[in-house]
């Protein structure tokens, strides 16, 4: 691959990378046409997901009030769990398999669109619940064939669900957070309405941000592409492909949106005009990684929020102690890119100038350490807690932590540089504090 020498062929490495994107629909205003949308896909009687607190917002009333103007039967499912369990996930199935309904509709942010593709499957190809669910957890079992028409419609803008096809929750037996990743999970259509955004409280806003900032650098600093084995089978190549020049592109730009618009959209006094560029920024980084994958941050997150005791973050409405996705992700992240600059330092440097940093004189040797300074000063100035010490863990914890991790091999063996275990419990000891 001449694009970029990060692309350089391998020996047994894959010779192509896919693209698939989904199909979104971008705009203020936009969630209003729902009706005309589901209409088109065929819907005459819809599941709408949501959680019980966007329930009582305005995107419901006016999703509801589009489908019914569109002559469409709507039953709402308020009972999403925030950060989902498979509690929440087998609650959503028994609601899809007792109303016999023929499309999907999600308003809400990650664990409802989440929710909503994971009762859509197991509703309409029913199984034992782990099949579906990532290995070494679960069977990895394909899904056997097309589900029902489901139009995702994000009130938050970090998950990028709407983008993907991939479903996170939490496994409660295990303590471990895994998910379900399968292109067929993919919604048809995204709407993506900023003025959804209205509510969303700044800690939110901040915990979002750094995970569209974490999908997106995360994806530019995978292993590429081409070194990935290639598949037995071209069908069988996945959703993570590693990095490749068609996830660079939506990623450094997310990367640049999120590095000019989070601090002021958390800070400032009216921060209406940041939504846009930051929904936009959300979209970016989920084309990105849902071509190319996620590792490190992802993989250790998974851990963290499996594992959380007591801590409860402010602005979150949940009936369970819970550590946010995008809190989970980036108090590892600064660890992790000191950890793989090496590998790719060119990436890092040019992640770390998209964010906003000064990266004048900095050699390759300091890509790294530039890159999570800039995020440690921006994790400080949005409120974001001080490292895994700042959301209740300690060294007492990085044992059940390292092991929660290391399973999560999907995630693991996509980083530019990937850790055995005894380097993965220094990221966690490292990920404690950082100021």
């Amino acid at each position: 691959m001449t694009l970029d020498p990060y692309f350089e062929p391998s020996e047994g490495g894959d010779i192509a990378f896919s693209v698939e994107a989904p199909k979104i629909k971008f705009g203020p205003g936009s969630l209003a046409e729902i009706g005309d949308d589901a209409k088109a896909l065929g819907m005459t009687r819809v599941a709408l997901y949501t959680d019980p607190t966007v329930a009582k917002l305005n995107p419901v009333a006016v999703a509801e009030g589009s489908l019914k103007a569109a002559g469409i039967d709507v039953a709402i499912f308020d009972e999403t769990e925030v950060e989902p369990t498979d509690r929440s996930f087998k609650a959503g199935t028994a609601f899809a398999e007792e109303g016999k309904f023929d499309g999907f509709v999600s308003v809400g942010g990650g664990s409802v669109m989440d929710t909503c593709k994971a009762s859509n499957l197991y509703a309409t190809y029913p199984d034992d619940f782990l099949a579906y669910v990532n290995a070494p957890i679960g069977e990895a079992k394909p899904v056997p064939g097309p589900l029902k028409p489901h139009i995702a419609c994000p009130t938050t803008f970090g998950t990028a669900s709407e983008c993907t096809g991939i479903a996170v929750f939490d496994l409660l037996e295990m303590e471990a957070k895994t998910g379900i990743a399968h292109a067929r999970l993919r919604p048809n259509l995204g709407i993506l309405d900023p003025t959804a955004l209205a509510t969303l409280p700044r800690s939110i806003v901040a915990a979002n941000g750094f995970d569209v900032f974490s999908h997106a650098v995360e994806s530019l600093t995978a292993r590429p592409f081409s070194h990935r084995p290639a598949p037995e089978n071209s069908t069988l190549r996945p959703l993570g492909q590693g990095a490749n020049p068609y996830s660079d592109l939506a990623c450094t730009e997310a990367i640049r949106l999120i590095g000019a618009n989070l601090i002021g959209a958390v800070n400032d006094d009216d921060n209406t005009k940041a939504h846009e560029p930051l929904m936009f920024a959300g979209m970016l980084a989920g084309i990105g990684f849902g071509n190319a994958g996620c590792h490190l941050p992802h993989g250790m997150s998974y851990a963290v929020a499996g594992l959380v005791r007591g801590y409860n973050a402010p602005g979150w409405p949940s009936n369970h102690p819970m550590v946010p996705h995008g809190i989970s992700v980036i108090v590892n992240a600064p660890a992790v890119f000191r950890f793989t600059g090496p590998a790719c330092p060119e990436r890092h440097l040019k992640a770390a100038e998209a964010m906003g940093a000064d990266i004048s004189g900095a050699g390759l040797e300091d890509a790294g350490n530039v890159l999570a300074d800039r995020v440690i000063d921006m994790m400080r100035q949005t409120g974001i807690p001080n490292g895994l010490s700042g959301v209740g863990y300690d060294e007492n914890d990085l044992d059940a932590l390292t092991d929660r991790a290391f399973i999560q091999k999907r995630l693991l063996v996509n980083s530019a540089l990937e850790p055995d275990r005894e380097q993965l419990k220094d990221l966690f000891r490292d990920s404690l504090s950082y100021w």
